[in-house]
C-alpha cells in the first residue's frame, strides 16, 4: 500500500458534476482529491475482503447474542423497540449495505474502527467516481470496486424478490451528501426494475386508521428507504407509530444493534481472538486509547489519548456520557496524512473500497476522498 501524486484531470469538477456529484469542493477546498491516489497490491486487497466478509459475519453473531441475552440497553434501544427489533430479526429482513472503516497499512491484519450499519454516505464516492477517474487515468488499470454491480444485479433484486409495492426514498434532502446518497442508490434500484419515488423526510405523513405511513398526498408508504438514523427515528414524535405501521423499512430495524458504537465492545468480548478486533470495552481504557460516543456520527466527540495525553479531540453534538473505549488504533501517515479505508458490503458481501484521509488522527465529514487502484 503506497501513497502515489497524481495528475488531476482537466475539468474534473464539471467530469464529477455530469455524474450527480456537486458536493466535491467544500469551504473552498477539494472533498473529492484526485492530487494524490492509493495503490493496493492484489494481495493487500484480499486480506480487506477477508476481513470485511469475516467481520460481517462476525456482526451477524452478535446480534443474535444482543436478542437471546436482551441486550438492548447496551445499545441505548427503548424498551417499547426491543420486540421490533426481535420481529425485523426473527423476519430475516434484508440489508442492503453497509461500510466497515479500518485501520491499514498493508502489514499486518486490517482493524475495525467502527461499523457504519445503517446510513453510510460515500456511497457515489466510492462507486461511480473514483471508477471514473480510473477509466480516464489509467484505462487498463484495476480497482476494488463492484458496488455499482452488487447492487443492481444482486442487492435490489433479493429485495424486490421479498417483498412488493413501490420503494420511496426519504432523508433530509436539503443535505446534499444526502440528497446525493439517495439519488444514486434510487438509481440503482430503477435499473434493477424497482418503482420508486424521493420524498424529504419532513414531508411523511400519519394515516392512523391504515395504520401507515403516507406521502404527501395520503398515498401509503409500502417501503422506505431512510438515509435516517434508527436512533434519531425512535425519538422522533412519531416514532411510537413505528411499532404499529405496516409500512417496511431500508435498512430493517434489527440494524439498530448494529449501527451503534456498543458492538465494538460486544464484538471484543465475543472474539477476543480475532485479529480484525482492537480491544473495546464500555468502561475506560488504560493506555493509549479512543472514547466514542455510542451514538456517534462523523467523527464527533471523539477524544484520542495517548501515554495519557489527549493528542487530539472533536467537538460536536453526542451524549460524552454514553461512550465506548477502543485500544488506539495504529494509524499510519502517508505523506503526512491518515488515511481510513471504507470498506463497502453490499447484500452481505464485500465489494469495494473507498479512503478517507485527513490531516490529523480523527476522521470527520469534511476529510477528504482520494481514489485508489491496484498496482
Amino acid at each position: 500500500m503506497r501513497r502515489e501524486p497524481s495528475e488531476p484531470r482537466h475539468h474534473w469538477q464539471a467530469r464529477a458534476e455530469s455524474r450527480g456529484f456537486g458536493f466535491h469542493t467544500l469551504t473552498g477546498k477539494p472533498y473529492w482529491d484526485e492530487s494524490a491516489c492509493y495503490v493496493f497490491s492484489r494481495a493487500e486487497i484480499d486480506a480487506l475482503e477477508k476481513a470485511t466478509d469475516a467481520l460481517h459475519a462476525m456482526c451477524l453473531t452478535v446480534v443474535q447474542r444482543v436478542i437471546d441475552e436482551k441486550l438492548y440497553g447496551l445499545f441505548l434501544i427503548p424498551p417499547a423497540f426491543e420486540s421490533f427489533v426481535e420481529a425485523s430479526w426473527d423476519a430475516d429482513e434484508r440489508s442492503l449495505y453497509g461500510r466497515f472503516d479500518f485501520a491499514y497499512d498493508g502489514h499486518g491484519p486490517p482493524k475495525l474502527l467502527e461499523y457504519n450499519a445503517d446510513t453510510p454516505t460515500g456511497l457515489l464516492e466510492a462507486s461511480v467516481i473514483q471508477w471514473d477517474w480510473l477509466q480516464d487515468t489509467d484505462p487498463a488499470g484495476d480497482q476494488f470496486n463492484s458496488i455499482d454491480e452488487r447492487l443492481v444485479e444482486t442487492a435490489w433484486p433479493a429485495l424486490l424478490g421479498t417483498q412488493e409495492g413501490p420503494i420511496t426514498f426519504t432523508g433530509l434532502t436539503e443535505h446534499p451528501e444526502d440528497l446525493t446518497t439517495l439519488e444514486y442508490l434510487r438509481d440503482t434500484a430503477i435499473r434493477a426494475g424497482a418503482t420508486t419515488a424521493l420524498l424529504d423526510l419532513a414531508a411523511i405523513g400519519w394515516d392512523a386508521r391504515r395504520n401507515v405511513f403516507t406521502d404527501g398526498t395520503r398515498k401509503p408508504l409500502d417501503r422506505v428507504f431512510k438515509l435516517y438514523p434508527w436512533e434519531w427515528l425512535v425519538k422522533d414524535a412519531f416514532g411510537k407509530n413505528l411499532l404499529t405501521a405496516t409500512t417496511r423499512w431500508i435498512e430493517p430495524p434489527w440494524k439498530m444493534v448494529l449501527s451503534s458504537k456498543s458492538i465494538l465492545p460486544l464484538l471484543w468480548e465475543t472474539f477476543p481472538e480475532s485479529p480484525y478486533l482492537l480491544p473495546a470495552s464500555f468502561d475506560p481504557l488504560p493506555g493509549d486509547h479512543a472514547r466514542k460516543p455510542v451514538h456517534g456520527r462523523e467523527g464527533a466527540n471523539i477524544r484520542a489519548v495517548r501515554n495519557g495525553q489527549v493528542i487530539a479531540e472533536t467537538s460536536g453534538p453526542y451524549d460524552e456520557r454514553a461512550c465506548v473505549y477502543q485500544q488506539l488504533a495504529p494509524l499510519r501517515a502517508f505523506d503526512g496524512k491518515y488515511p481510513v479505508l471504507g470498506s463497502w458490503v453490499i447484500h452481505g458481501w464485500a465489494s469495494g473500497l473507498g479512503v478517507r484521509e485527513d490531516d490529523t488522527l480523527i476522521t470527520q465529514n469534511t476529510s477528504r476522498f482520494v481514489p485508489h487502484k491496484m498496482g
